[in-house]
């Protein structure tokens, strides 16, 4: 090989496997690499650490005699194992594998050792209608340690039910490994031994939560099965605190004084930390100069340092019902990195001009410094506006044509977005009211007023800003991208869509949001709005971080990014970083070079940070409505048909916000057949449909809080069934009477050692 033909220093991960597959005809050895790639001395250590970067995402694979193979050649695909319940699994592959689809079913013989969530390689050894294949490699574990039940059977051996139930393997606990857990306690069990194809996973246990029903123990559960950092690195809070909380005289070089402006921050009651703040002036032209600016942690916050390592870590703030775990420590989210009022704050400034219709016709980027004239809640803001009420416009009467100017530019940009098709689903949310002991009282709908609205557009139009700027750049950064749908997906939702008179109206792969946009607002107050945007958001694709910019469907945005939040999301923080790069200097090309090696990998870790919180978040929210239903069986709601499956309906009651499962076995005036592209179930004889969007009466049948489900009955049927029983004479009626809870314990049992 020539000298010019070698690996050159500055090539990325790709080049390298390009010319890999192009000069290695086996699997090898690292010296065997660099020997044929002729690899020189001084690129070795990047070499290596190329290499090792390919073993990470799965396109290649470390097989025995530390050998590196090319995945694809050895048809093997890397991914994520996701177990059912009943005990088979598939695997989702990082990387597009065109041959196999979307995912890899391996039966439960097949599995071998992996477990759920495992990263595993398949060999993929079936394709036709279900790409089928067999684990061979467990690359990665997830469950080194997991929580579950622990319990004693009949000769007084010890084993932990995972909470998770598609973890599918119990875990035996020896004599002696048990520490003060007594039997029916929630613990968390650490895996000593693996499983094989014969053998449970042995492990002892580490730490005892508590009975199931007690106070708080759902919370630390839930944080112990996604493993998220309860308390922050004492390395982290001592630097936290060494960092005061005042802003110091040489802070203030060099910054864009706004201390003399009026400046409002914008939350909710509860909120204990303020992270961005609002300037509006009107310009002569009839435009606004609008500044949205962003707690400037950058500043504090050094790459490498404990506070960043233990951020990046986490990579976001998780909140759940009665507490929130903070991506930073208090002093510094709560003090030095909180905009609160009558106090000097650093920023980052994104200043825009907002033209009548909602364009941004110029705009500034700052290091500055601010003081919060008031720190207003959505409650007032919206007080002040909509309700015109008079004693909160006297209180803040200095601020009212400043809140009235807001409003006047929220509509323009609003507009603005509508109009180029950004899809708004404004689904309600809902908020739990909790007692002392963290059990929910109430359920109530958590609306968004204009105040929300005007917050939310601000804070769009500044991420947006922020991402031309750095897209126009031409150096490396950090995006939040939202890829166009899959067409197919897309081509099933149309198809159910159009059933109910409301197609999208373009061909699959040529549906742009606006057709997504103007369906929901054919359907807005429609019964089946919710249940259809909820199919539709299940057809959207996930957003995520990424340097490779292909914009945001949802939003209908060539340009997008996460600018406004550094305290609680990490990617916010190195936009913040690039940002401060980008106006300091031009980039060097080793610089250039490190970001993008770096990039790529943080995009992945803060994706996979964010779904571990929003599934944490979910999961809790759904326990504790669970459990509210308890004293419910026998109650009798309205509801919408939210989903429709094989094995029955999934309603969401009206009055409580509360999904429930009517199980096709519970359906029993018919035979139900499902229709998958009409999301229907089909009565043969009776000719009853029910589909999605449908207003249903339900009963609650049974609550069980061990599966966290909600069982209900459709009132039409039970009543049906009840009669027919009746008149048979029956003395022992299978259907409960209302207002009385049926018997039974946990449905379904587990066998140890075996998948289910």
């Amino acid at each position: 090989m020539s000298e010019v033909e070698r690996v050159p220093r500055s090539w990325p991960a790709e080049e390298v496997l390009a010319r890999i597959r192009d000069r290695v005809g086996h699997p090898a050895t690292m010296r065997e690499l660099i020997r044929m790639l002729d690899i020189s001395a001084d690129d070795r250590s990047r070499f290596r650490r190329r290499i090792r970067q390919l073993v990470e995402t799965g396109e290649m694979i470390r097989i025995r005699g530390n050998r590196y193979g090319v995945a694809d050649r050895m048809n093997l695909v890397v991914g994520r194992l996701q177990v059912n319940p009943r005990g088979f699994g598939f695997v989702t592959p990082e990387h597009q594998v065109e041959r196999t689809g979307e995912d890899i079913y391996v039966a439960g013989v097949n599995l071998h050792e992996a477990m759920h969530g495992d990263r595993v390689a398949v060999r993929v050894e079936q394709t036709g209608g279900r790409s089928e294949g067999r684990i061979v490699r467990v690359l990665e574990r997830a469950n080194h340690d997991l929580v579950g039940r622990y319990d004693v059977d009949e000769s007084g051996v010890g084993f932990v039910v995972p909470f998770d139930p598609r973890v599918v393997l119990d875990v035996q606990i020896p004599a002696g490994a048990a520490g003060e857990a007594r039997s029916g306690q929630m613990v968390v069990a650490e895996i000593d031994r693996w499983p094989t194809g014969t053998r449970s996973p042995i492990g002892h246990i580490v730490e005892v939560l508590g009975a199931l029903d007690d106070p708080g123990v759902d919370t630390d559960l839930i944080i112990r099965k996604y493993r998220i950092p309860e308390t922050h690195d004492p390395a982290a809070v001592a630097e936290a605190k060494q960092l005061g909380d005042v802003v110091t005289p040489a802070d203030l070089h060099h910054r864009h004084d706004m201390r003399g402006t009026t400046t409002v921050t914008i939350d909710g009651e509860t909120a204990r930390d303020f992270d961005d703040a609002i300037t509006l002036e009107a310009l002569p032209n009839g435009h606004h100069w609008l500044g949205v600016h962003i707690a400037d942690v950058a500043h504090y916050v050094r790459e490498g340092s404990a506070l960043d390592v233990c951020a990046y870590a986490r990579g976001t703030s998780v909140y759940f019902p009665e507490r929130a775990l903070h991506m930073f420590p208090a002093p510094l989210a709560t003090g030095l990195c909180s905009l609160n009022p009558g106090v000097d704050r650093l920023v980052q400034s994104c200043f825009m001009e907002i033209d009548r219709r909602g364009a941004v016709v110029r705009f500034e980027l700052h290091d500055g410094v601010i003081r919060s004239d008031a720190r207003m809640t959505y409650t007032a803001v919206d007080a002040i506006l909509t309700e015109q009420d008079p004693a909160t416009r006297r209180q803040y009467a200095a601020m009212v044509p400043l809140f009235e100017a807001m409003e006047t530019v929220y509509r323009r940009l609003h507009a603005r977005r509508v109009r180029r098709g950004s899809i708004d689903f404004d689904l309600k949310a809902t908020r739990l009211v909790l007692d002392e002991a963290g059990l929910v009282e109430d359920i109530v709908a958590a609306d968004r007023n204009v105040a929300h609205r005007i917050i939310e557009e601000f804070m769009l139009v500044a991420n947006e800003t922020v991402a031309g700027y750095l897209q126009d750049s031409g150096a490396p950064a950090l995006f939040r991208v939202h890829p166009v749908p899959d067409p197919m997906k897309v081509a099933n939702f149309d198809a159910f869509a159009s059933t109910l008179g409301h197609g999208l109206g373009a061909p699959p792969g040529q549906v742009r949001p606006q057709h997504f946009q103007q369906l929901l607002k054919r359907l807005h107050g429609q019964p089946e709005e919710r249940p259809v945007a909820l199919l539709m958001l299940r057809t959207m694709q996930k957003a995520q971080y990424d340097p490779v910019n292909v914009g945001h469907f949802g939003l209908a945005s060539k340009t997008y990014t996460h600018f406004t939040s550094p305290i609680r999301r990490y990617p916010d923080l190195v936009v913040h970083r690039l940002l401060r790069e980008r106006r300091g200097h031009e980039l060097s090309p080793a610089r250039q070079d490190e970001l993008n090696d770096e990039l790529p990998e943080v995009g992945r870790h803060t994706s996979a940070m964010e779904r571990r919180a929003e599934e944490a978040e979910r999961e809790i929210v759904q326990w504790k409505k669970v459990r509210f239903m308890t004293d419910k069986v026998g109650e009798e709601f309205t509801g919408y048909v939210t989903g429709v499956t094989g094995f029955g309906l999934f309603v969401e009651l009206i009055e409580h916000f509360v999904e429930g499962l009517v199980h096709i076995s519970s359906m029993a005036d018919d035979y139900y057949r499902f229709l998958d592209a009409d999301h229907t179930l089909f009565g043969e004889n009776t000719g009853k449909t029910y589909k999605l969007g449908d207003t249903v009466a339900v009963q609650v049948v049974r609550v069980d809080t061990t599966r966290r489900q909600v069982d209900l009955g459709l009132v039409e049927i039970l009543e049906a069934v009840r009669q027919s029983e009746r008149n048979r004479g029956s003395s022992h009626s299978r259907i409960a009477p209302r207002g009385r809870p049926p018997g039974g314990g946990r449905g379904g049992t587990r066998r140890r050692g075996v998948r289910r």
